[in-house]
């Protein structure tokens, strides 16, 4: 059986992750550091909780502890990029247990917080930086960050970032940084425009992959339940809810507003329950998923801004109160369950509506889901993007999107500017769109 110490590591490195109860590296490890700790870039293909921060981040840190450079004012060694503040605070705590006892500093920027305190953070340089694009771009616009110190590019859930429209961001980010640069790239699944990503950011990279693209974690049980309308679906969910009293449960609802009046019916019906969404502020979130983690909220309700950045072992069952716009996310939402070798259950509410996005998720996972119970709808047309429906309703990807990369405001679905008359010459009054999850 490999080892940490048979990878090449620095014995530090080793001691570290000794020290934080990492026994054995898992397969994606085992592939991907002797090729990172070689030069080679890297797109790792591998389902959610199989440690990919691990993966890339033992030997990228392997590779700093080696460069004594005195840091350069506002300079970054590394760069990490990732799609939410939760995924951004993850990564860098596990990156923190690697570094224990070196002299190599790792740091975060994300929106919604203090941008003058990230100024004033970065203004000595720092070693690597976990960032979300928006709020990076903010500070380069700012002058406050130099990238061309840094020879080190990581792009973790590489494909919620795509969808999150963020594309536009990389293309800005990834020409600042230095040469020659090694780059990584993660995902859990791959979307025809991740190929592209590769091709454009990466140079002959070597690819590692762990499981096929969308295949779920083994242990996750699977089921969904036939629901007619929003109120059958908190019945449904009550009821499974109260028969797993002592559960800690995720519920994933499409939208911000659905979110939160899911979960005040939730402590209305006596559940102790808490959201995050995009309308929550970073310290709000911060508050939820530490009581969650705790055990003091048994019930966290949240948009798929929560689906890639929450590692609770505990975490028991995954509702997903309305079925994801985006079929790739019902994989990261389903792999918050049955990690770190424990068993999952993983139950959809579908109402007539969904019955598309379930075919979507299943020609994904390459399966049929399991009917627990209700009966078929009959098909529904779903409603255009922004106008609601089935439960939730919402745009494509909105639940990630929101105040997830933190800074400015997207302008328009892709983060451009909406289509219009440039020059102002109609003067009719806008319709002021929904807000998304």
């Amino acid at each position: 059986m490999t080892k940490f110490a048979d990878l090449g590591l620095d014995p530090k490195l080793v001691s570290a992750v000794t020290e934080a109860g990492y026994e054995t590296p898992t397969p994606i490890q085992v592939q991907a550091i002797p090729l990172v700790l070689e030069g080679r870039d890297v797109m790792g293909l591998a389902q959610t909780g199989t440690g990919k921060t691990a993966a890339f981040g033992l030997p990228l840190i392997h590779q700093l502890l080696s460069n004594h450079d005195k840091r350069q004012p506002k300079s970054v060694k590394a760069l990490v990029l990732a799609p939410t503040r939760e995924l951004v605070n993850q990564i860098a705590d596990n990156l923190r247990l690697y570094v224990q006892g070196t002299h190599l500093k790792v740091r975060t920027v994300v929106g919604g917080v203090s941008i003058n305190k990230q100024i004033s953070m970065l203004a000595n340089g720092i070693d690597i930086l976990v960032a979300t694009p928006g709020r990076l771009i903010d500070l380069m616009d700012r002058g406050s960050i130099r990238l061309d110190t840094a020879t080190f590019l990581v792009l973790d859930e590489a494909d919620q970032m795509l969808d999150m429209g963020f594309i536009h961001a990389l293309r800005k980010i990834a020409p600042a940084l230095g040469e020659p640069r090694q780059t990584m790239l993660f995902s859990a699944t791959m979307p025809k425009l991740m190929a592209e990503l590769s091709q454009a950011y990466l140079k002959d990279p070597a690819r590692v992959q762990v499981s096929p693209p969308g295949k779920a974690a083994d242990k996750v049980t699977q089921g969904l339940y036939f629901c007619p309308d929003r109120n059958a679906k908190i019945n449904r969910l009550i009821d499974l809810l109260r028969h797993d009293d002592q559960a800690l449960s995720l519920v994933f609802s499409r939208t911000k507003h659905g979110a939160e009046k899911l979960m005040k019916h939730l402590v209305h019906e006596g559940f102790k329950a808490v959201s995050i969404h995009g309308n929550k502020s970073q310290g709000q979130r911060d508050r939820a998923l530490a009581a969650f983690r705790a055990g003091e909220a048994r019930i966290l309700v949240a948009t798929d801004v929560a689906a890639r950045g929450i590692d609770i072992p505990g975490v028991s069952h995954v509702y997903n109160f309305d079925l994801p716009e985006v079929a790739d996310n019902y994989v990261h939402r389903i792999g918050r369950t049955a990690r770190a070798g424990a068993d999952g259950d993983a139950i959809s509410f579908v109402s007539g509506v969904e019955l598309g996005l379930l075919r979507d998720i299943e020609k994904v996972m390459k399966i049929e889901i399991p009917v627990l119970g209700g009966k078929r709808p009959a098909e529904e047309k779903r409603p255009q993007r922004g106008q609601g429906g089935g439960g939730g309703g919402g745009r494509r990807g909105g639940g990630a999107g929101a105040g997830a990369g933190g800074g400015r405001r997207p302008r328009g679905a892709q983060g451009q500017k909406p289509a219009g008359n440039p020059g102002g010459a109609s003067k009719q009054r806008r319709r002021k769109p929904r807000k998304s999850a």
